[in-house]
């Protein structure tokens, strides 16, 4: 009996032990598209810590080194949200910026959204217009909502209503409620201009 109990101890012992050795799983890096439609779907962050932040080492030499704008914002989100790294929020909106700066919309939108609620920065208002409408000219629909947000509050400039007027107005969206939400936003926009400057804006984009 008490030699049958040894075995099995020693059995439990050896398969736990084995068990721990496994090596990981080796996580494939990302490609950029992959990951601009994970921060598109603002599933970049969980991406990171289900793949055990493997790719920490990857992710910061591709954002600092090769100056990639993705891993740039994918970095700087990881900064400022203590994921997988230490917390350091000025490094994280640096490569925010960085992200910014390079065009990626994600990281304009972000940027604008941040700059209008003062989240991680000073609330900005002038400062948010600048980056919404940068990422609003590219498709941005979230920019594009807010920037025509921050115009019908009394934000910014009228020689930019007519531009995000159109940029809104030709945006295809499916779902019912935000479609009566841009609706109602450009009717408060369009009575900030004159008739003629509406119909201009309404007019096809190729034209």
């Amino acid at each position: 009996m008490r030699h049958l109990l040894t075995m099995l101890l020693l059995t439990s012992v050896l398969s736990t032990t084995a068990h721990a050795a496994e090596p990981l799983e080796a996580v494939q890096l990302y490609t950029q598209d992959e990951l601009v439609k994970l921060i598109r779907k603002n599933a970049h962050l969980k991406r990171v810590q289900d793949d055990d932040c493997q790719l920490v080492q990857d992710i910061a030499a591709r954002a600092s080194k090769m100056k990639l704008p993705s891993y740039q914002f994918l970095y700087g989100d990881m900064l400022a949200y203590n994921v997988c790294v230490q917390r350091d929020v000025d490094l994280g909106v640096y490569y925010m910026r960085q992200a910014a700066e390079q065009g990626l919309a994600e990281a304009l939108e972000q940027l604008g959204r941040y700059y209008d609620i003062g989240r991680l920065v000073q609330a900005d208002k002038a400062m948010a217009i600048v980056y919404l409408r940068e990422a609003a000219a590219q498709g941005n629909l979230p920019a594009q909502m807010r920037l025509v947000k921050l115009f019908n509050q009394g934000y910014g400039s009228p020689r930019d209503y007519e531009d995000a007027y159109r940029w809104l107005f030709h945006t295809q969206v499916a779902d019912r409620n935000l479609h009566k939400k841009i609706g109602a936003q450009l009717s408060k926009l369009a009575q900030k201009m004159p008739d003629s400057v509406v119909a201009r804006a309404r007019l096809p984009v190729d034209q």
